[in-house]
């Protein structure tokens, strides 16, 4: 019987109740409708994965200790088997792997570190690391492989990195046997190829999961007083959670000003500083309910001639709600970045409300940093009102009600092999067998669960047993995994291209929006400017090749 102390920890849970909860994960969810239609025919886990998914959850455990790098190295070894049972002793002796990754929060390649650290000690293998910053990745990157200087033998990446790698075939195919290993079936639905793919061949190890899904403090609007004052003060409806974006700003004027705990309140926590492109993804967030239009796959582009929306009144709007609730924010929230926002705000206890990816769900009981322990709850993203239709040029108010385009963010990380490796048999096949590892079921079991960079991305994710094993309070995790499933199962998700040069175009738009934010121009400007640009490196790059690429990617 596994027993943890705390205050919000969940009564303790059995091997019994954790093997059993592991082989009916996809029966139980698909009823509770935690991970829906991702959930079609997953593979069981097998009895030796279970085995070592329950040895390997219970460290350390939430409420205890941020995990160390010898937790992690535990960990590894832990799932060690799987290598084994295809690559002998020592069969990499001499080779050396040069690997591209994040640096992040501390996380992603150095959890990589611990995790193979064994790795490299039972297969002779030595890896080398290219440790870059999220404001640095793209810049990098992209030098790289315009220049032919790849000086890397596999890396961490993206899907929408995919058209700049894998459509000029620097990418080498997965070989069979690794898919065995990692077992893809189990990936949910829109992960699955063509995600991974170019023309039809695999080239990806999935690592992660990723959209944008709300975080906010429900202590906020459960605030007695924060309710009657909202009800003094004119405020619309009773006070509580808001589900629409127009409900947001409102929210986040009406808390300036008021204290929770002693401490200041604030709503929404923007992310206005450029982030190497990622940035993009927050102000996206704001953009999706107003851009994407219920059963329109493009929303950043005209399909047919690559004309860019971003000038659209649906972009517009978002921009300038930015402008208009910043002063409203904490103090220099203009200099925010999204390490900012997620970490030293919201989990610091600043803020109410912010999208990210899925990491804040398991760091706030397993991140040291984290003082909200408690008070935290999920939905997927916020909708709008209405929403801009392009074909009528019109903004339209929609039976159902609200719209909502939950921003289906980065499409996960993966790993990825390089062209140049299938040179040495060696070092590609260790290449690959880094990948397997890193990729592997058990181990992805605590890369979702524990601070990592990476969430929920395989049906079996979603078993609620294993997260209260690890210690999450039952409401609270499975409101975090409804917020994901309900994001990526979502019949208007907004999916990003994966085509050439996406994070140009996002670099591009983070500059001027930067511009707008600072004041020095308004919001229609500024969305003129950033279609500008887009028009130039969509002409820069090939227009017809661009148009054909995307509306592939829509699956036009």
């Amino acid at each position: 019987m596994v027993q943890r102390n705390g205050p919000f920890l969940s009564r303790p849970v059995s091997r019994r109740t954790i093997l059993k909860g592991a082989t009916g994960a996809t029966a139980a969810f698909a009823a509770s409708g935690l991970v829906g239609r991702s959930a079609t025919r997953a593979q069981t886990p097998a009895a030796e994965v279970n085995s070592v998914i329950e040895q390997i959850l219970k460290i350390p455990g939430a409420n205890t200790h941020q995990p160390t790098q010898s937790d992690m190295e535990k960990v590894g070894e832990l799932c060690l088997g799987p290598t084994k049972a295809v690559i002998k002793p020592n069969e990499f002796k001499g080779v050396g792997i040069r690997f591209m990754g994040l640096n992040n929060q501390n996380v992603h390649d150095f959890v990589f570190r611990a995790f193979l650290k064994s790795w490299e000690e039972y297969t002779g293998a030595k890896i080398t690391w290219i440790d870059l910053s999220q404001a640095d990745y793209n810049s990098h990157f992209q030098q790289a492989v315009a220049t032919g200087t790849i000086d890397f033998d596999m890396l961490e990446m993206g899907a929408p990195f995919e058209g700049d790698l894998l459509g000029k075939g620097l990418g080498s195919p997965m070989p069979d046997w690794v898919k065995k290993v990692i077992n893809i079936d189990n990936l949910v639905a829109y992960l699955k190829p063509p995600v991974g793919t170019w023309d039809g061949v695999l080239y990806r190890t999935t690592i992660d999961g990723d959209c944008h899904n709300f975080n906010y403090r429900a202590d906020y609007f459960a605030d007695k007083d924060l309710a009657s004052e909202w009800t003094k003060s004119g405020g619309q409806g009773d006070w509580a959670v808001p589900t629409t974006w127009q409900q947001v700003q409102a929210a986040t004027k009406f808390i300036k000003g008021k204290k929770v705990d002693g401490q200041d309140a604030y709503g929404y926590l923007d992310v206005c500083k450029p982030w190497g492109g990622f940035g993009w993804y927050f102000f996206a967030s704001r953009a999706t309910a107003y851009a994407k239009y219920p059963g329109d796959k493009s929303w950043l582009f005209d399909p047919t001639t690559m004309k860019p929306r971003i000038s659209d009144p649906s972009f517009v709007r978002a921009i300038q709600d930015v402008i208009d609730v910043l002063p409203d924010e904490p103090p220099d929230q203009i200099n925010a970045d999204g390490n900012t926002t997620g970490f030293n705000e919201f989990l610091g206890g600043t803020g109410s409300m912010c999208p990210w990816w899925g990491d804040i769900g398991p760091a706030v009981y397993t991140s040291d940093s984290s003082v909200v322990q408690g008070k935290v709850a999920f939905s997927i993203l916020p909708g709008s009102d209405d929403v801009y239709n392009t074909k009528t040029q019109k903004w339209e108010k929609l039976a159902s009600g609200p719209n909502f385009a939950p921003n289906m963010a980065y499409l996960g990380w993966g790993v990825y092999v390089m062209k140049a490796t299938e040179k040495n048999a060696a070092l590609n096949k260790a290449c690959w067998s880094v990948a397997a590892h890193l990729g592997g079921e058990a181990i992805s079991q605590w890369t979702s669960c524990y601070p990592s960079g990476f969430q929920p991305y395989r049906t079996t994710h979603f078993n609620v047993p294993y997260w209260t094993e690890v210690g999450y309070p039952k409401d609270y995790i499975e409101s975090y995994l409804k917020s994901q499933s309900d994001s990526y199962n979502h019949p208007n998700s907004a999916i990003e291209p994966r085509i050439p040069g996406i994070f140009q175009y996002y670099s591009a738009a983070e500059d001027e929006l930067a511009k707008a934010y600072a004041g020095k121009e308004d919001a229609q400007t500024c969305a003129n400017n950033i279609s500008a640009a887009w028009e130039k490196i969509t002409d820069g790059i090939g227009r017809e090749s661009q148009i054909k690429l995307y509306q592939a990617s829509l699956g036009s």
